[in-house]
């Protein structure tokens, strides 16, 4: 069969002569008249020889791995990720011990101090498994990640988690937060190469076990903080493992775990080797046996929240204060507690020697006599916290007022139960105040009007701070006895939503107590005008935060304090002064020397051109609008 010579591709015509043979003739009655052939292109050619060429891609994942492991540095690992998926998951597997850089000069130095501090946070739709493989490849050569929290999400799976676990092995923390689809084996991954993890926080995770937890129980003796919450398969084997295996184990919180019970809690916190600072119980099925091992092995428990047990009654609080072992005890949380009762209260305040914060939520049982009782036998109580308890009247509130105690800070919020009231005794009460109180609050209780603070001012005449906030049974004239026969200065004062203050309260605090005040909250006092702002203008020389929100300021009024004796007004909120317009601009502006925040949101007299002004002059100044 005749064949081409030296063909090229670049001839249009095919005629007779350009063959090798010179018998035209001969030729056409073989091949027929001459006539136009199809051109073959370049890329037909370049194709084969392209099928030729060797790609790395055609490698197996085994040489791949030798190959991409050897990479001189975190940055070159990085880069190479970006190629492909296959590449990105084959570096994403390269544990850190398992990279070797040979003898090149292109490694990253790492200072030790900074090893393992790095911190990522993904949620929701960005959190995947191709996220989770990047960060693992791009933290390996900056120090490592120390921090990573994965929030709201069902697309990560155990190929992340592994990721994670061999391109992060010095993870310290690990917080894991509504993850539906999240099983035992991804933190049996973290548990396998993690083992420096100091702190696990596991939150609405119901597919997690206690053959999770325990796995990194097991492999992370370091592990010092343990969180898990609304996670309905873990129970008393977790607690035990880690009872077992974390010496170290400082601060524990559960909440609404289901299997959690006695057992687990009593092995817990009667482990021989526990040295718990921190404990957090709250909507679980323990009953008084687990107060009364708090309350005997407790020794070295200085926090300790109770939270929602409602089977736990009088006799388990009682038994847990009577043990005597929580010694080391600072502060106790009760809220919604049942068994919380007079008799309770006191058998707490006579076993924990060291207490010195109490907060009180929602307890129902609590009466003024306990509680007087309760803060007159805890001697070294400094802050007292009621929320709720409404079987808490003016009486009770004025008994621990007169109580020689070291009581520093009251706060009382949403107690019902006090009336305003001049009953007999209340006189007699407020001659013998111990004088100790710094630091009062009374917010949002109905009851209270100006004789309870007409009583309250003689017997806390050092106080310092103040807060009667929501009380719209105060007037000017009630809240004068405070301002009178001081021993000190007022420092903070908030009395916001107080609707019946008028300036004539507000000029006498500035006079009074100007040279002190360092912040004032006025907040939704309507008849507080511009004679307020220009007092404090003119006295309050410290004040570096105040809040005349929703009050009945003017322009006139802002220019007042632009023009006034403080020197380091830090924060200052107009936020809904319908009087305020664009004529205070320049005003604010020159506020805004020392201002780092203000707040101008619901003024709607001040338009769009006025704020871009703002924020334009007021470049170190967070604002608000």
């Amino acid at each position: 069969m005749p064949t081409l010579v030296n063909y090229r591709g670049d001839d249009d015509y095919h005629t007779g002569g350009s063959l090798c043979s010179k018998d035209s003739t001969r030729l056409l009655s073989v091949y027929g008249p001459p006539c136009k052939r199809q051109r073959i292109s370049d890329s037909y050619f370049l194709f084969f020889e392209e099928d030729q060429k060797p790609s790395i891609e055609v490698l197996p994942e085994e040489c791949l791995y030798e190959i991409l492991r050897r990479l001189p540095g975190g940055q070159s690992r990085s880069a190479s990720a970006c190629v492909s998926k296959r590449w990105l998951t084959v570096l994403s597997n390269i544990r850190i011990s398992e990279i070797d850089n040979g003898s090149s000069t292109d490694v990253e130095m790492i200072s030790p101090e900074n090893d393992g501090f790095l911190t990522r946070c993904i949620e929701g739709k960005k959190a995947t498994d191709g996220r989770l493989a990047a960060i693992a490849v791009g933290t390996s050569g900056r120090g490592g990640l120390g921090k990573l929290s994965i929030r709201a999400t069902n697309k990560v799976t155990k190929s992340g988690f592994t990721a994670i676990a061999r391109g992060c092995p010095s993870l310290k923390v690990l917080s894991l937060w509504n993850l539906p689809s999240i099983e035992d084996e991804s933190l049996i991954e973290i548990a396998k190469e993690c083992h420096s993890l100091e702190k696990l926080d596991l939150s609405h995770c119901p597919s997690i076990s206690n053959k999770g937890v325990s796995a990194i129980a097991e492999s992370c003796p370091n592990l010092s903080s343990l969180t898990i919450e609304s996670c309905k398969n873990i129970g008393n084997e977790t607690l035990q493992s880690i009872a077992r295996h974390c010496p170290n184990l400082q601060s524990i919180s559960i909440k609404d775990c289901p299997l959690v019970g006695d057992q687990g809690v009593a092995t817990l916190l009667s482990s021989p080797s526990s040295i718990l600072k921190k404990v957090r119980l709250q909507s679980l099925n323990i009953t008084d046996f687990s107060l009364a091992v708090i309350g005997h092995y407790g020794k070295s428990i200085t926090n300790l929240s109770l939270i929602s047990l409602q089977t736990a009654s009088q006799k388990g609080f009682w038994a847990m204060g009577n043990a005597k072992g929580l010694q080391s005890l600072i502060s106790l949380t009760v809220t919604s507690c049942y068994g919380i009762t007079d008799l309770s209260l006191e058998s707490i305040a006579n076993g924990c020697g060291s207490l010195k914060q109490m907060v009180i939520k929602k307890c129902c049982f609590v009466s003024d006599k306990g509680l007087i009782s309760f803060v007159d036998s805890a001697e070294s109580l400094e802050c007292l916290q009621l929320e709720e308890c409404n079987r808490i009247s003016q009486h009770g509130v004025f008994g621990v007022l007169s109580c020689n105690s070291k009581l520093k800070s009251l706060s009382i919020v949403k107690c019902m139960g006090i009336k305003d009231s001049a009953e007999s005794g209340v006189e007699s009460e407020s001659e013998s105040g111990s004088g100790s109180i710094r630091s009062l609050t009374i917010k949002d209780c109905i009851g209270f009007g100006n004789t309870s603070l007409a009583i309250i001012g003689k017997l806390c005449p050092d106080l310092e701070n103040i807060e009667l906030s929501g009380l719209c049974g105060i007037t000017d004239s009630g809240l004068l006895p405070l301002l009178e026969n001081r021993n000190t200065g007022l420092v903070k004062v908030n009395l916001s939503n107080c609707v019946n203050l008028t300036d004539k309260f507000v000029v006498d605090l500035a006079r009074v107590h100007g040279g002190t005040l360092e912040v004032l909250n006025l907040e939704g006092g309507r008849r507080i005008t511009d004679d307020s702002l220009a007092a404090i203008a003119e006295n309050c020389v410290l004040l570096n935060d105040l809040d005349v929100s929703k009050c009945g300021i003017t322009d006139s009024g802002v220019s007042c304090l632009s023009e006034g004796v403080q020197i380091n007004l830090q924060i200052l909120s107009v936020s809904g002064c319908s009087k305020i317009t664009n004529k205070c601009t320049p005003f604010l502006k020159k506020l805004g020397q020392t201002l780092v925040g203000l707040n101008i949101q619901q003024c709607n007299s001040i338009t769009s051109s006025a704020v871009d002004s703002l924020v334009t002059n007021l470049w170190r100044c967070d604002i608000l609008f």
